[in-house]
């Protein structure tokens, strides 16, 4: 399974994936997921999916080359948009609901009217292929992320590029937006954190500290602080406007904790952060004091996510399971099993009552979190997997390179946490993933 996509109202699941087929999923309060139908037309792997800003239809991107719109009440396909030369990489749709994007291995990108269903206009500009892309929340925007290095950001109107973010020759582990979507940060395999001004009228700011690779970056709430973890056994916490280093927060009972994942509670009082065996740590941010350690999960965690009410803690492993804790202190609260393999992401939908987790299987679990009983199983069962399908696509375009296709998703991270983004799951590891290239010279090049 290679892309997934939630209803704006939280009520429907998308996924699709090797067969060409899309699947709707219905986890509307009930214990258990309801198969509402299955979608077919692509005729090759579908890696796009965008429900449209008011709900009513779906968007796909599929390697046959072709975009296509569903009527989601439906599921009757309503037109398929044609003239990408190569696979379909993503889709997105503007926040106004007004324009439909899509890019793919042919370098370009296509903006689609949807009222008339016809093409408006191409980005070009990248050298190789695009796998991301996401508009700005007032919609006159987009960002793109490429094989070739760089993040673009294009002015829809113009259709031209006003901003170009610059690679350099190391390994990418993790970016993140600031909550005022002005500033990107971004960690990787120099030990630097480095937070981009997009505006591309201020240099980038590189923070200094971390020993060792910086697997996980993340932003308070009010975008003031930024934390950052590294494999050094230290979670640091930076003023985002100085660059200072305001904190350092260490497991006391180990020298050598390797930290992934980091995130900060919905009110910005705690970070929580993932770790190689040493389980889920969890500070009180203001005095820098260790609050619990979730020890139950005893593998490598790659990330953390808060619920949004902040009552509640999931986090994912490398045994394929995934874990569910009370944020107050720590008890273990439900531990599910059922991926094949690492768990590479999880997200709660915007109402708290359903936890998405991603794997690098090709596969993904949809869970039901009932609120009448924490420590309930509730019917949280793994909605799809995969069919035993483990051998490689022998395609003439070369698909047997799938994992390195998923190399670049943390890109599509990137994009997905634009703020007022669509969310959009796809897999892809926080550590060990080759990614965009970026300047140590930190230079914004317009």
């Amino acid at each position: 399974m290679f892309a997934l996509a939630w209803s704006p109202d939280g009520r429907l699941l998308a996924s699709g994936g090797v067969d060409g087929g899309i699947r709707l999923w219905e986890l509307s309060g009930s214990q258990s997921e309801t198969f509402v139908r299955m979608l077919t037309g692509h005729t090759n792997w579908v890696l796009g999916l965008a429900f449209a800003p008011d709900g009513t239809q779906l968007a796909s991107g599929s390697w046959d080359d072709t975009v296509r719109l569903w009527d989601v009440a439906s599921g009757s396909l309503r037109q398929t948009l044609t003239g990408h030369t190569e696979r379909v990489r993503a889709v997105a749709w503007s926040p106004d609901g007004r324009l439909l994007a899509s890019c793919g291995f042919d370098q370009a990108i296509w903006l689609w009217d949807v009222d008339r269903i016809s093409y408006r206009t191409g980005l070009h500009g990248h050298t190789a292929g695009v796998y991301a892309i996401a508009f700005t929340p007032d919609s006159l925007s987009l960002l793109s992320g490429s094989e070739d290095g760089t993040l673009r950001v294009w002015d829809v109107e113009r259709g031209q590029c006003v901003h170009i973010l610059q690679g350099y020759a190391v390994s990418l582990y993790d970016v993140a937006w600031s909550p005022d979507g002005t500033r990107l940060a971004s960690a990787g395999s120099n030990t630097l954190v480095t937070i981009w001004e997009v505006d591309g009228l201020t240099p980038s700011r590189l923070l200094r500290g971390h020993r060792s690779l910086v697997c996980g970056v993340a932003w308070s709430p009010d975008g003031r602080l930024l934390a950052s973890s590294g494999l050094d056994n230290a979670v640091r916490l930076w003023d985002a406007t100085t660059g200072e280093a305001r904190q350092v927060l260490q497991d006391p009972d180990h020298n050598n904790t390797l930290f992934y994942g980091v995130a900060w509670s919905p009110d910005g009082t705690q970070l929580a952060a993932a770790s190689y065996q040493q389980g889920v740590h969890v500070w009180e941010v203001t005095t820098s004091t260790r609050q619990w350690v979730g020890s139950a999960q005893p593998t490598r965690i790659r990330r953390v996510a808060w619920s949004p009410d902040g009552t509640r803690l999931a986090s994912g492993g490398d045994d394929g399971s995934v874990c569910l804790w009370k944020a107050s202190d720590g008890t273990l609260l439900q531990q599910f099993q059922g991926h094949r393999g690492m768990v590479m992401s999880v997200a709660w939908s915007p109402d708290g009552t359903r936890l998405a987790s991603g794997g690098g299987e090709r596969q993904w679990g949809a869970r039901h979190l009932g609120y009448a009983e924490w420590g309930a199983s509730a019917g949280l069962e793994r909605a799809e997997r995969d069919r035993g399908r483990t051998g490689l696509d022998p395609d003439r375009r070369g698909v047997g390179q799938w994992r390195q296709r998923w190399e670049r998703a943390l890109v599509g991270r990137a994009a997905r946490e634009v703020p007022g983004a669509s969310a959009e799951a796809s897999g892809g590891s926080p550590v060990a993933q080759r990614m965009s290239r970026w300047p140590e010279t930190g230079q914004l090049r317009r």
